[in-house]
């Protein structure tokens, strides 16, 4: 597992988005994964290895009501496949 952090976040806001991550992994499978927040834009880049397992619906089912029940407030969150 590697999670890409940013250096710019306080370690409670990285951890709240770890914990955010897994609990995708969890709902979408496991795997390789990263984020990076794009401050200037309030945007939250997710990708997870996961996706390139699924459909685009399967993924909006499952991750839909992960992310609606976070608490953590973002512009945006983006899904993406993972590249290596």
């Amino acid at each position: 597992m590697s999670e890409e952090m940013n250096p710019n976040a306080p370690e409670a806001f990285q951890a709240d988005i770890a914990l955010l991550v897994e609990n995708l992994k969890a709902e979408l499978g496991d795997g390789a994964s990263r984020w990076y927040y794009d401050e200037p834009s309030e945007t939250l880049y997710i990708e997870l290895e996961s996706l390139n397992r699924l459909t685009e619906e399967e993924i909006g089912q499952k991750a839909g009501p992960v992310l609606e029940s976070s608490e953590l407030d973002f512009e945006e969150i983006i899904l993406l496949p993972f590249e290596k």
